[in-house]
């Protein structure tokens, strides 16, 4: 049964590199229903959405479940990212530390129980607060979104000047716009922790903290398939318990805690007498489940994306310099939520802050959250106006949210959808404080929700008119006035239905003929 590791570390490396790229794809060459593809069997945004839209396409979490009862936490082994970096993080340290090896330890049931009670007893309470703090997952792409994106995009942008002065633009630079630094020290915690617990216990996160590994390991005391040790073939030699990365065999009792298992099968492949297998005592090894897919998604994305990342390089500051500093601060009642959340309460109760739709955005308008939602929504993503805006045209958020927190919209939907209003603020405009001309929020606003109207000494002063409003927050990010805006989005707590904005007055028609007759 030796193929059986080699299967599992092959299934690993296909689904830690397709989850990496869904994250660190900041060219934007992967269409959105290869996302539904390889985030179908993430467990965590699989229930979520499950329970929140109860939609047959989004059973991913079952299968899983199945899988569990079938063959074990073949979930922790395989599919989850954070397992699989675990694992490397460990194979390097054994390459480095040869006499390091793992040795049996024994149960923390009431501390791993204690986690997993505690986190489902808190979702009435705080929403999903505790399982997006906790879920493999969503902690996977909050490291790679905070960390590993913007050190890539760095040396792209490097990489990219030094071809540009041997005359090479085969690669061009990216902006970063923002970087949420709250996200960075959390990432950096998190990572740090999990290679320290890697480097001595190995999976120790995945069997004390992660409440997932936990109810995966409640599961599988009823699977089917188990690992087990023939007593009559095993020479007590110990191989398996010094490769157990689960720290779960006991080679003086030679008993496999299958709770704690992740099944990595090192140990099969480490016995030298093959006392170890895995096997059914009525059945033997069969398929490991079939391919499952969903299209619940459409493919809408391709010429928006593009779009969007091209205007959003064209849509810079004004550029009007005030010659004053604004005066009046702006107290943001509400945080503005994505595209598609429908509602602030609705956002914050199926949100795992994943950082899918943070890492995918093409004007990077979504940057997470602090205390913006309160505790329960930290590290959550919310619009922020300062960073960009959200493109008129672009639903790709929407379309690649693995938890249901942002419905999948098209784009002639999402163009009504009010995810907040504007707001004018007269004693921050420069046309108020410095009498000049500028007209920025107008220009930029495309449903012309504002618009100039005559004021003092032939000038022209923004007018709101917020039934058009859709929110999208092109008329702050391109007011010039600082430290305050004189123009801001106030989210709203439920998002709403904009009118459809007036058609503008057409061009009147020229006769060619007449004014030009040659």
């Amino acid at each position: 049964m030796a193929y059986l590791k080699k299967i599992r570390v092959i299934v690993s490396l296909l689904f830690f590199i397709s989850t990496s790229i869904l994250f660190l794809d900041f060219i934007e060459i992967l269409p959105t229903n290869i996302y539904d593809v390889i985030l179908y069997l993430q467990f965590i945004p699989s229930a979520v959405e499950f329970i929140d839209l109860l939609a047959l396409t989004s059973i991913g979490f079952i299968i899983i479940i199945i899988l569990a009862i079938l063959f074990g936490r073949v979930y922790c082994s395989s599919v989850c990212p954070i397992g699989t970096l675990q694992d490397a993080v460990s194979n390097i340290f054994k390459k480095i530390n040869t006499g390091h090896f793992y040795q049996w330890s024994k149960k923390l049931n009431w501390f791993r129980y204690s986690i997993l009670i505690v986190t489902v007893l808190s979702i009435p309470l705080i929403g999903v607060f505790l399982i997006a703090l906790l879920d493999p997952f969503s902690n996977f792409g909050i490291i790679l979104t905070s960390l590993f994106r913007p050190l890539l995009i760095m040396l792209n942008n490097a990489l990219a000047l030094a071809l540009e002065s041997t005359d090479l633009y085969i690669i061009y630079p990216v902006d970063i716009k923002e970087i949420s630094i709250a996200a960075i020290i959390f990432s950096v915690v998190l990572l740090t922790t999990l290679i320290l617990m890697s480097l001595k216990k190995g999976r120790l996160f995945c069997n004390t903290i992660c409440p997932l590994g936990t109810l995966l390991g409640l599961i599988s005391r009823i699977s089917i398939f188990k690992i087990k040790i023939s007593e009559n073939e095993c020479d007590s030699c110990g191989n398996c318990a010094t490769v157990c990365k689960a720290e779960c065999i006991n080679p003086d009792t030679k008993e496999i805690d299958f709770e704690r298992c992740v099944a990595c099968f090192n140990c099969i492949r480490d016995c030298p007498t093959s006392a170890i297998n895995y096997y059914n005592g009525n059945r033997s090894t069969q398929d490991f489940g079939k391919v499952y897919s969903r299209s619940r998604r459409r493919f809408l994305f391709d010429l928006y994306a593009i779009a969007g990342a091209l205007s959003s390089l064209g849509l810079t500051q004004i550029q009007i310099i005030p010659e004053k500093e604004s005066t009046v601060a702006i107290n943001r009642l509400a945080a503005v939520t994505p595209p598609g959340s429908k509602s602030i309460d609705h956002f914050t109760s199926t949100c795992t802050s994943c950082h899918l739709c943070v890492s995918v955005c093409p004007t990077q308008v979504l940057q997470p959250s602090i205390l913006h939602y309160g505790l329960k929504g930290f590290l959550q993503p919310r619009m922020d106006y300062i960073t960009n805006y959200c493109n008129y045209e672009c639903v790709r958020c929407t379309e690649i949210c693995p938890t249901g927190a942002l419905e999948n919209l098209l784009p002639e939907n999402k163009k009504l959808i009010q995810l907040g209003k504007s707001y004018f603020v007269k004693d921050n405009c420069i046309v108020e404080t410095e009498k000049k001309e500028c007209g920025a929020c107008s220009e930029h606003c495309p449903t012309k929700a504002v618009r100039m109207v005559p004021y003092e000494n032939n000038l022209k002063i923004p007018e709101i008119k917020n039934e058009y409003c859709i929110g999208c927050g092109a008329c702050e990010y391109a007011c010039p006035t600082k430290p305050y805006k004189a123009i801001y989005i106030e989210g709203n707590p439920e998002h709403l239905t904009a009118e459809i904005p007036p058609e503008e007055v057409p061009i009147e028609k020229f006769d060619y003929k007449e004014e030009f007759p040659f």
